[in-house]
């Protein structure tokens, strides 16, 4: 059968790239306490094309050797490098180096903050790795939803009802504790409320070589420590109740987050250097709060 791919390029040049987007394969990885698990997966990959005289690469063969690259297999450093290689052998010599994106929502049971209840959270992660002329370079793109409180807002509040209070029982004189507990359980005890929202931290390390696993399950808990308020999944009244007493205590505007972030990442022996965007998704203005942070991992 003919095979237009070797005709002669027109415009001859080297292109840096060249491949398909969003090709479905199901990937294994792993859940936090360890259990084998399957997932969906949408993948890019890519090859360069160097040599310029050549029309095109052999796309079909890198969508099969895809297929079931990852099926078997859970998600390593050791499986991607061996896959990528494979997809430059593909090539037959047209191709030194290429790139794998794989996105995939990591799953992991977690339990409520005060009942015995849990659910399933998702985190949306991407891996690329890329091996240029033989040397592997991995990257690890996780997300984590966490909530947010104003710490002005929160200020503003508390003045507020510390004058309400006053205007309700006199700045003379004492006031029994019977009565201030009365108080607070009343309407007019909640003057105010800070502002809060739900917030994203979205974080993109660079890994470090010789890593027998992707740590995707430690990078998130690292994540939702620092922050301290990751949303909830299963919620009763006695959890609702536990989740704004964390709040209160854990008050943070955007930069507060982004340097939480940081400190988490600075301090990670896996990461080599990072990128991170914190977005605090505001009940108070139609608009976002967000702050970008960058450094070197302890990898580095």
């Amino acid at each position: 059968m003919p095979d237009v791919a070797f005709d002669k390029a027109a415009l001859a040049r080297p292109l840096d790239g060249v491949g398909m987007a969003n090709i479905a394969i199901p990937v294994r990885t792993r859940s936090a306490t360890g259990e084998p698990m399957q997932v969906p997966a949408s993948v890019d990959v890519h090859v360069d094309l160097r040599d310029p005289d050549v029309r095109g690469i052999h796309m079909s063969r890198l969508y099969l050797r895809l297929q079931h690259a990852f099926a078997a297999e859970e998600l390593t450093p050791a499986g991607l490098e061996r896959v990528l290689h494979a997809l430059v052998e593909t090539q037959a010599g047209l191709a030194r180096s290429a790139r794998l994106a794989i996105r995939f929502d990591q799953l992991l049971l977690r339990p409520a903050l005060a009942s015995a209840n849990a659910g399933w959270k998702r985190y949306p992660v991407q891996v690329e790795a890329v091996l240029d002329d033989g040397r592997l370079a991995l990257h690890l793109h996780v997300s984590v939803d966490y909530s947010s409180t104003c710490p002005a807002s929160a200020a503003l509040s508390r003045q507020m009802a510390a004058e309400a209070f006053a205007r309700a029982h006199g700045l003379e004189g004492q006031v029994d504790a019977t009565g201030v507990r009365d108080w607070l359980h009343s309407e007019a005890g909640l003057v105010a409320t800070p502002h809060a929202q739900r917030s994203r931290a979205h974080v993109r390390v660079r890994l470090a070589e010789g890593l027998d696993a992707l740590p995707v399950v430690d990078l998130v808990e690292r994540l939702e420590a620092a922050l301290g308020t990751p949303v909830q999944t299963a919620v009763k009244r006695e959890d609702e109740q536990a989740f704004a007493a964390l709040n209160a205590r854990n008050l943070m505007f955007c930069e507060d987050a982004a340097r939480r972030v940081a400190a988490a990442l600075a301090s990670d022996p896996a990461v080599v250097s990072f990128e991170a965007d914190v977005a605090h998704f505001e009940s108070l203005h139609a608009h976002d709060a967000v702050a970008r942070v960058t450094g070197q991992g302890a990898a580095a």
